[in-house]
């Protein structure tokens, strides 16, 4: 194939050229072809209903979509068939038959505790390495919208409830993955922070709120990831469908940030043709409901759409082919290397687990511990918990059960300690077994925990199956007794002053025996914080008595309206401003050594008008090597905002006795705008004239190192 006959194939020219020459040679049929995914369109909730029950119909539509998600390749003019598979917590499902397995990673919320960039890009990198050794062209995610509710559905794949957390590590993990030639897919676009009615629901939002808050994350994986996609949301935004929304597809990301990349429907959640692509969607998936030569061809008869808005939706997401050599490469899939893979998710997964609390230095076990025994229900005693309920379930190319991970940590460790399991039963039925083998045993270790799913929202923020009952009948019959928490979202824990000690994991994936065992004998030192608040009752929560903030209410529409009234006063944010004191808070984790920061300075050599400098030294006074995370809050003296927002924080590992110097820098300028507010005369961010609050600690509620930086 000469670059004579298909000039597009010329790869000395720039990719946008080749997309153009490209879609210049195409018949109006291959263009409309292109715009949408080859699946065959299936009623899903018709798939579900006819299986016996819901998990068999979710697996029927699972195994449907997995051998569908790609568009059909035009040979004759070299496009290959697009590949595209699920994310964003491992490689899910994609495009075989069946979807290959892959490496099951920790849940997002998890990575995010780990409050390390370094430690996002390594877990982008095992994803943007397994969706190119599969032959996949796009991974779906990161998922960067925020943990609004505690009960949300879709938390476990999202970050956090800050959003500047959320958009650093949605950044590393962006890199990580597009450095392997893998187009990344931030998602879902935007404020697609609840599952419930997530095809109907309605959300109204301030324009500032969601300026500061929601469309963060996003503006940085545009401005500072150069991602190559984005997803549009199911939901509404003021009264239009997310796919059809201009403000935020067109006049926000292209036109204010910049965007080059190309916008994708979520699955089913285009509704129109002419509607959808002229406000900036320019991909349907999974296939063409909407998007199909009949639609298309009558809407550029009728002129509601011109063919230089199909062509420009081609030339968007051809580009990012062009510009990731996808055209050039011959669709060859490999094997994964499990072992090696599943080693770093191991070192994650321990990186970002939360030593909650550690009563009397319960943790770490003693490695000569005796008699352990552990104790919960089958979902997390029984198996390794993966997690990742929906379609970004990944199938695990191996797994660690807990019983068998501890087993090998204590053979590595020359122990001679022994580890035997109770199973309870979900209705409880044989909780006295269990109280007995408590009794009997020399360390107890609990496990219990949340494994949420796409498509639902929690009914509240309770473990199902009386696990909070379970927990507080087997907590006083030893002393020795540990909660290990394996949870996709913060649950409340009405037994917390009997627990000596709790420990969150998180849904931890395919390395959760093995993580879990590291942590609890002190192969390492739990380094992990809270990236969502806990609460201490479902009455301190946000929309506790607010259902018109969630979960909705019908204004006469017929169809439910958030009403994000809480303004900017989410997660730690609305616990401050409220006077409210959560059971754990934004930021906080304990660790088998202690710390001191010390030395911190604030430079600010021009106010807020110039890059600010915050120095501290942080010191290990205990006695084993650990890591702080080292916390920087803003005070914005605008009436409406909260008390503090993050603005900075650094992690740092040191060793007994030693200190190390920490520098963090915080640029008016950088794309989370960290002095800045949403002015709504401009139409832009800007910084205000004021005394500004600058906070230093290790947690949200622990800062007690402050300045004050004056702008005039």
């Amino acid at each position: 194939m000469s670059d004579l006959t298909h000039p597009w194939q010329n790869t000395s020219l720039p990719p946008r050229e080749r997309a153009e020459k490209l879609v210049r040679a195409m018949t109006l049929e291959q263009k409309i072809a292109q715009l949408h995914g080859a699946m065959e369109t299936i009623d899903i909730y018709a798939l579900a209903a006819q299986a016996t029950d819901s998990e068999t119909g979710l697996e029927q539509l699972a195994a449907q979509i997995r051998v569908e998600r790609h568009v059909t390749a035009i040979d004759e003019l070299g496009i290959p068939r697009f590949r595209i598979t699920n994310g964003p917590v491992g490689v899910g499902m994609g495009d075989g038959t069946p979807s290959p397995p892959a490496t099951s990673l920790p849940m997002t919320i998890g990575l995010a505790a780990g409050f390390d960039p370094e430690l996002a890009y390594a877990y982008g990198d095992i994803i943007g390495s397994e969706t190119a050794t599969l032959g996949q062209h796009v991974l779906e995610g990161p998922g960067v919208c925020l943990h609004r509710t505690t009960i949300a559905g879709r938390n476990f794949e999202y970050f956090s409830e800050d959003p500047y957390l959320t958009g650093v590590m949605g950044v590393a993990v962006t890199k990580a993955i597009q450095a392997h030639d893998v187009i990344a897919m931030g998602k879902h676009y935007v404020v697609n922070d609840q599952e419930y009615e997530r095809f109907r629901a309605n959300v109204e939002v301030d324009e500032h709120v969601l300026r500061e808050l929601y469309l963060l994350p996003f503006e940085m994986l545009v401005k500072d990831a150069g991602i190559g996609a984005i997803m549009s949301a199911y939901n509404r935004i003021r009264g239009v469908y997310a796919t059809e929304y201009r403000h935020t597809l067109t006049d926000i990301l292209r036109t204010e940030w910049g965007f080059e990349g190309y916008v994708q429907s979520d699955f089913w959640s285009c509704r129109s043709a002419a509607p959808s692509l002229n406000a900036g969607m320019d991909h349907e998936m999974p296939d063409a409901k909407w998007l199909n030569e009949t639609n298309v061809k009558a809407a550029l008869n009728d002129t509601s759409l011109e063919i230089e808005t199909v062509d420009r939706a081609l030339v968007r997401r051809y580009t990012q082919m062009f510009r990731f050599g996808q055209f050039e490469r011959p669709y060859d899939p490999g094997e994964i290397d499990a072992r090696a893979h599943g080693a770093v998710a191991r070192t994650i997964g321990a990186q970002i687990a939360v030593l909650l609390k550690n009563d009397s230095g319960v943790l770490p076990l003693r490695r000569d511990a005796g008699a352990i025994v552990i104790i919960g229900q089958s979902t997390f005693v029984d198996e390794a918990c993966l997690g990742g309920g929906g379609s970004s379930k990944v199938i695990p190319l191996y797994t660690v059960r807990p019983l068998d991970g501890m087993r090998d940590v204590l053979r590595e460790l020359g122990s001679s300690a022994t580890v035997t399991k109770v199973t309870v039963a979900d209705d409880l039925s044989n909780l006295d077994e269990a109280k007995n083998s408590a009794s009997a045993a020399d360390v107890v270790v609990i496990m219990a925990g949340l494994v949420a799913t796409e498509g639902a929202d929690q009914r509240d923020a309770n473990m199902l199956n009386e696990q909070n009952r379970m927990i507080e009948e087997l907590l006083g019959v030893n002393p020795t007794t540990v909660v290990v928490l394996k949870d996709s979202n913060p649950v409340l824990m009405p037994w917390i002053d009997k627990a000596p000690a709790v420990l969150e994991v998180w849904n931890q994936g395919a390395e959760d025996g093995h993580v879990v065992a590291d942590l609890l004998f002190g192969v390492v030192n739990p380094s992990g914080k809270v990236p969502t608040s806990y609460p201490r009752s479902e009455a301190d929560t946000l929309y506790a008595g607010h259902p018109e903030r969630y979960p909705g209410t019908d204004e006469g529409d017929g169809y439910p309206v958030i009403r994000y009234s809480e303004g900017l006063e989410i997660g730690y944010r609305w616990f401050q401003a409220q006077g409210i004191t959560p059971l754990f808070g934004f930021g906080h984790g304990l660790s088998y050594t202690s710390f001191d920061i010390t030395d911190v300075t604030v430079h600010a050599p021009d106010g807020a008008r110039a890059p600010v400098t915050v120095t501290a030294s942080v010191t290990n006074t205990g006695p084993v090597a650990g890591a702080e995370v080292v916390q920087v809050y803003l005070g914005v003296p605008v009436p409406g905002q909260p008390p503090k927002r993050l603005v900075g924080f650094q992690k740092v590992f040191v060793a007994p006795g030693e200190s190390k110097p920490v520098q963090i820098t915080i640029d008016p300028a950088a794309t989370n705008h960290p002095f800045s507010v949403w002015d709504y005369g401009t139409q832009r961010f800007a910084i205000k004239a004021g005394a500004y609050a600058v906070y230093v600690g290790n947690s949200a509620d622990n800062t007690p190192h402050t300045a004050t930086i004056t702008v005039r």
